[in-house]
């Protein structure tokens, strides 16, 4: 068995000799953020994923991540540690039933959450992060009708911020549809002085008591920037190891998820699916390699470039 010391040292060595980059997600386990390369959410990814200078790119994070990885990098190897990191709201919008939603509605522009498959990329016009979604609604013409997939969360959300009238998927993330609203009252009586700091993909009910919503970059910037001490945290709880390094004297809370589980936090299974034990493996066999068709990264391209040019 090897120990966690040893494995970052042959990462570490492998790396270097294949000339690869880690990249990985905030929500990956601890282990995983200190060894990579660069830690980000979905759209600093992007952006890194689109700068990279690299022959391998080691994506630690889930499946729809690395795919975006390789259609901004088509010439590039593209490996994960599991191909089982999936996510809940990709796997939510079948690209067949979406194709047939979008016949209903013919002249809508559609603006789909990074959190979706390359298939569905195909048949957006512009894709989203939740940092720059409002960015992105906000460049829509005004009396554009638009359709937003797949996450219904951060698409009302949307509505109540933007006023933009849209069509939503019917999608959710059930890492942020976790958390307990009358747990979260009972620990924020008990901590009176807190900032509760929520992620658009939760639920209203959730969002209405926050006093501060924003994307995992932005829930990290507030927090460094507050004058306040006390956090109550309503995102998935792998975000606290990069807040608490860069706020050491401050504490940091987990929202109280509906599950009684050992963190009683809300966790992302398919996150967690990655290991150190499995990201020494991939990048050792320079598998398992994500593939994807010339079509699919062509069409798919597209709305990321329209993303990433507004930024």
């Amino acid at each position: 068995m090897k120990t966690i010391t040893d494995l970052k040292e042959k990462i570490l060595a492998l790396k270097k000799e294949k000339n690869a980059v880690i990249l990985a997600h905030y929500y990956q386990e601890e282990a995983i953020q200190e060894i990579a390369d660069f830690v980000g959410d979905s759209l600093e990814l992007s952006r890194k994923a689109s700068q990279v200078d690299a022959d391998i790119i080691v994506f630690a994070g889930v499946y729809f991540m690395a795919e975006t990885a390789k259609i901004v990098n088509p010439n590039k190897k593209v490996i994960v540690p599991d191909v089982k990191a999936g996510c809940s709201l990709a796997d939510g919008c079948p690209p067949k039933e979406f194709k047939t939603f979008l016949e209903k509605y013919p002249n809508h522009t559609v603006v789909t959450y990074i959190n979706c498959t390359a298939e569905i990329k195909t048949l957006t016009d512009i894709v989203c992060t939740s940092s720059n979604a409002k960015k992105v609604i906000g460049s829509i013409p005004e009396d554009q009708p638009i359709v937003f997939a797949p996450d219904k969360n951060l698409g009302k959300y949307l509505i109540a911020e933007t006023g933009r009238d849209m069509v939503l998927w019917e999608g959710s993330c059930i890492v942020h549809e976790a958390f307990s609203l009358e747990k979260l009252i009972d620990l924020y009586k008990k901590h009176p002085t807190a900032t509760i700091i929520a992620h658009p993909e939760s639920e209203t009910h959730i969002l209405k008591v926050a006093h501060y919503i924003g994307s995992t970059s932005g829930m990290l910037n507030h927090v460094k920037n507050s004058t306040n001490d006390t956090f109550i945290v309503a995102t998935e709880a792998g975000i606290l190891h990069q807040m608490q390094l860069d706020n050491p004297t401050k504490t940091l809370i987990p929202a109280p998820s509906k599950e009684d589980n050992t963190c009683a936090c809300s966790e992302c299974a398919f996150m967690k699916v990655n290991t150190l034990e499995k990201l020494y493996q991939c990048l050792q066999d320079e598998s398992p390699e994500v593939l994807l068709g010339n079509e699919i990264i062509e069409k798919a391209l597209l709305p990321i470039q329209r993303m990433l040019a507004l930024n």
